[in-house]
């Protein structure tokens, strides 16, 4: 259901507020069960969250009740804070107290700034006959152990849900050209453990010149916005950064892996010119 516009609400109900999010980025809209797989919860949870107030009910088209961001950003706060140990009567009282001082949209761009997904690419479910033919019929079903191991191929019911298709798509071609899954997963869960320690790293220069300042409290609902647009501008910069590292690293174990085989091919098709040189050269 996800697309490119903002939802309107002509029948008047109450919305989350928008989100003052990256302006290029599209909106988004939900079904309830797009929703809770966004949210990470359940669609159990978002209705008693709406029963009590938590969250305000969808927009009704007909009768398919659509959700848009604000209700995504609302579901990971709530969900954040039950993990600190919040009861839902006190997140309830912690949100009525926000929405009094009338500035939730703050909180919520802040949010959306952290907690949005980094990438463009939309999940997809595949079911096993499709993955088969997508490795041309090279696909052993012992790397679905090690592909759900790191949530790559996620088991869901009979599919397999994948949070990055671009990824299957390029192990596939991989395959094809002689390359087994299993090898490349390896390396994979060795680029994460990297991958994760240096996000790590950035994240923490983040909180601690950013959100330190305010201790373990939330920022002021003033400051929650500028803290949201900062966070929009850094993520380009440091995928960027990103990007840039790991093409100088493949740069580097291309030519320090293959730059002799190249050498020593070129060598060998010049061989015939430099003998026929020679012999001229005697003649």
């Amino acid at each position: 259901m996800a697309n490119a516009r903002r939802s309107k609400n002509p029948a008047g109900e109450q919305q989350p507020p928008a989100v003052a999010g990256d302006p290029a980025r599209p909106a988004l809209e939900y079904s309830i069960a797009e929703l809770a797989r966004a949210a990470r919860t359940t669609v159990r949870n978002i209705r008693a969250y709406q029963d009590r107030g938590l969250i305000p009910p969808p927009e009704r088209r007909g009768r398919i009740g659509v959700y848009n961001e604000g209700h995504l950003s609302r579901l990971r706060i709530i969900g954040q804070l039950l993990a600190r140990g919040y009861t839902l009567s006190s997140i309830g009282e912690l949100l009525e107290a926000w929405e009094r001082g009338s500035d939730l949209n703050g909180l919520f761009g802040l949010e959306s700034a952290v907690s949005s997904p980094w990438t463009d690419e939309v999940p997809r479910d595949y079911s096993l006959a499709e993955l088969v033919e997508m490795f041309g019929g090279h696909f052993d079903l012992r790397w679905l152990v090690k592909a759900a191991d790191l949530q790559i191929l996620v088991p869901e019911g009979a599919r397999f849900r994948a949070q990055s298709p671009r990824m299957i798509q390029a192990g596939a071609e991989l395959v094809k050209a002689g390359i087994p899954l299993d090898e490349m997963l390896d390396v994979v869960a060795q680029l994460r453990a990297n991958v994760e320690q240096a996000a790590d790293r950035m994240v923490q220069l983040v909180e601690h010149y950013l959100f330190d300042r305010y201790g373990k409290a939330l920022p002021p609902p003033q400051d929650a916005p500028e803290l949201g647009r900062i966070i929009w501008r850094l993520r380009p910069l440091v995928e960027m950064a990103v990007h840039a590292e790991v093409a100088r690293a493949m740069e580097l174990a291309a030519t320090r892996h293959l730059g002799d085989r190249l050498a020593a091919i070129l060598d060998r098709l010049s061989q015939p010119g430099r003998k026929a040189a020679k012999r001229a050269g005697t003649a």
